[in-house]
């Protein structure tokens, strides 16, 4: 299958330069590419972190491998490295480096109201609606189809795919990626009881997303009733998560999918959630706590 990206070709030393990793064996072997340990073939590199594809060093094609200090392989060139998962990450970058999904400017498709300020290296792709008030930064891409509400910021090289609604108000930092049809600042789930019925409670706060935050697909994080939702810098969010209004949540947190987060809880720095768990209201969750599935 073709590759979404380009390709480079690097020696494997060439690489482990750049990754600060040692190699044992050929380190002239060009590598080509990247796959997974059981059906790479020749200019391919692959890894093993987990004891159970240990088996598959004996059988496989690639041309080299990236192993941790303490895996043996003696058959095909190791990159050594004290993290071979991160030093794999790395290298992805290297083989397959990101190309613009879609070329700066306006699409003349998008529809762009008064007011707005969109710099000239970002890129509003096709059927984009940008309403006044708002504001794009270097070097972000707004994909196809994306809605910008009134007064929202994004900042720079931030990259928006198709289907993506960012509602009135909304603040996005630095290098922050949002996946289709992810929701930023829809109303909050408030309502007050009487005896006539539900009393809608207007939601007229906002959503923060700090930098470096990465937002998966079909997430809707609620805009505050009073005042901000807040992501904080470098957390990761899976697809399918639910987060109410008025969380905060800390920095390099992992939000795992289909997490539901109740209004005005607030977690720590460096908290994972793990699948399907569920948080109610105005908790706090310190630093650094893990929680497992359901």
């Amino acid at each position: 299958m073709k590759s979404l990206r380009n390709k480079v070709r690097l020696t494997l030393q060439e690489i482990a330069d750049r990754v600060d990793g040692e190699v044992e064996g050929d380190g002239q072997v060009v590598i080509t590419g990247a796959a997974p340990i059981q059906s790479a073939t020749d200019g391919e590199i692959s890894f093993v972190v987990n004891d159970r594809y240990v088996k598959h060093l004996a059988t496989t094609h690639a041309a080299a491998v990236v192993l941790g200090e303490k895996t043996e392989c003696s058959r095909l060139p190791v990159l050594r490295h004290p993290n071979p998962y991160l030093a794999f990450a790395y290298i992805i970058d290297l083989l397959y480096p990101d190309v613009p999904l879609v070329s700066p400017g306006t699409d003349p498709t998008a529809v762009v109201e008064e007011d707005v300020t969109i710099d000239a290296s970002a890129a509003v792709g096709p059927l984009c609606h940008i309403r006044s008030g708002a504001s794009i930064g270097k070097g972000s891409q707004l994909v196809s189809s994306v809605f910008v509400g009134r007064n929202v910021t994004i900042g720079e090289n931030c990259l928006i795919y198709p289907g993506v609604r960012i509602m009135d108000g909304c603040r996005i930092g630095n290098n922050v990626i949002i996946h289709s049809s992810t929701v930023i600042g829809s109303d909050g789930f408030g309502f007050a009881e009487s005896e006539q019925g539900l009393k809608k409670i207007k939601q007229i706060g906002w959503v923060e997303i700090d930098d470096d935050v990465e937002i998966g697909s079909n997430t809707s994080i609620d805009r505050g009733a009073l005042g901000p939702t807040r992501i904080g810098r470098g957390t990761k969010i899976d697809n399918l998560v639910q987060i109410a209004h008025n969380v905060e949540i800390g920095q390099n947190c992992i939000i795992v999918s289909q997490v539901g987060i109740s209004g005005s809880t607030k977690i720590g720095n460096g908290v994972v959630l793990a699948g399907q768990v569920g948080i109610v209201g105005h908790l706090e969750i310190g630093d650094g706590v893990r929680i497992g599935a359901q």
